[in-house]
């Protein structure tokens, strides 16, 4: 193991047992069980229109290079027989609390990262069983018997392995990393698949001559610092195969947003009032739904040559209803208009988010 950290764990600290349950192209496998007519064929939930975009696809789509976030036209062009499906998220919710309370048979340490995929710390667990691996069998068998659909798992012994090898026998399977195989098994990888690592870090790295997790390793803690910031102790950790990072129940979002691509473009102030409002709507209920609520909204707006810009507002209390969230975003998109030029997508987020606990007093908007 690496050199130790008062802030990353020392190496001979217990090892804790981590699992991460990843769904297999979770909103496409149950578009696919609930029809059918679905299966075997390549399906895409998201719109088919010019504008729109895949949310998932399924894995005979993903043979021929269709992915998630990519816009319906390329993911036709790749797969001409692509069926696209309108996307039932009331339904994938509610499969994913039947998933969540499978969880929570074995631990209580869940930390949702989104409706498919979560970590649990098992270290100590209810059912008292003594090896991980046989927990995520367990967890994975059952999912398969109560819903029809697969899941994959990773086991380690920190956040970030757990991550990777989830992904290691994708789709439908499993994969250890062994405190004695973490470190190997990271310096091998591109560091292009290292979970939080994008393109443009990717892009940046490559540039300073960094390619694996072996390069990154053998930077020094100054060097990555330096390039990258707040991210950069991250990084040199956990190309040494350390992530301290405990697994968080019960997390707190921070925000929450949703956003729209018009199928046409818009210049009407009427027209896009219209538009944010089912935006304030699908924000409006997590937070009713979580009992979280936030401070700071923002608009984005994304013109028809793809420029984007954001304008925001912070109240000094989180907002209290939904009428004041509604207000205060037309009132950002009425300080823009007319707007330059046509719009072509508006989002909406909310962020500073806290349980109604945290919140205070809320403040009324003078009207």
């Amino acid at each position: 193991m690496p050199e130790s950290d008062p802030k990353h764990g020392a190496p001979g600290a217990p090892h804790r047992k981590i699992i991460h349950i990843d769904m297999d192209a979770f909103y496409a496998s149950v578009e696919q069980r609930d029809n059918p007519d679905l299966r075997g064929k390549p399906v895409a939930v998201g719109g088919s229109k010019e504008r729109g975009v895949v949310a998932a696809a399924s894995y005979e789509a993903r043979a021929f290079g269709v992915r998630s976030a990519m816009p319906s036209v390329t993911a036709k062009r790749k797969c001409p027989d692509l069926i696209f499906v309108r996307p039932r998220f009331e339904v994938y919710k509610a499969i994913s609390r039947e998933i969540r309370d499978i969880f929570a048979e074995h631990t209580a340490i869940i930390e949702p990262l989104s409706l498919d995929e979560a970590y649990l710390d098992v270290t100590e667990n209810l059912q008292h069983i003594p090896v991980a691996t046989d927990i995520a069998t367990a967890i994975r068998a059952k999912i398969l018997r109560e819903t029809c659909l697969t899941a994959s798992a990773g086991i380690s012994y920190n956040k970030f392995l757990a991550k990777l090898a989830s992904d290691h026998r994708k789709p439908n399977g499993q994969f250890v990393i062994t405190p004695k195989m973490g470190p190997a098994f990271v310096e091998e990888l591109p560091v292009g698949k290292f979970h939080g690592i994008g393109p443009a870090t990717n892009a940046k790295m490559n540039r300073l001559g960094i390619f694996t997790g072996m390069d990154m390793r053998n930077q020094t803690l100054e060097f990555m610092n330096a390039h990258f910031g707040k991210a950069g102790a991250y990084y040199y950790w956990i190309s040494r195969g350390v992530d301290e990072r405990p697994v968080r129940a019960n997390r707190i979002r921070k925000s929450v947003g949703a956003e729209n691509t018009f199928s046409g473009d818009l210049t009407e102030f009427a027209a896009l009032v219209a538009e944010l409002d089912p935006l304030v709507d699908k924000i409006w209920g997590h937070c009713e739904s979580t009992g979280n609520f936030g401070r700071t909204v923002t608009l984005k707006v994304k013109f028809s040559d793809f420029e984007i810009i954001t304008r925001s507002r912070s109240l000094a209390s989180a907002i209290s209803s939904r009428q004041d969230l509604g207000r205060l975003t037309i009132g950002l998109l009425e300080s823009e208009m007319p707007t330059p030029k046509p719009v072509r997508l508006l989002g909406v987020s909310l962020s500073s988010l806290q349980s109604e606990a945290e919140c205070g007093p809320q403040l009324d908007l003078p009207i």
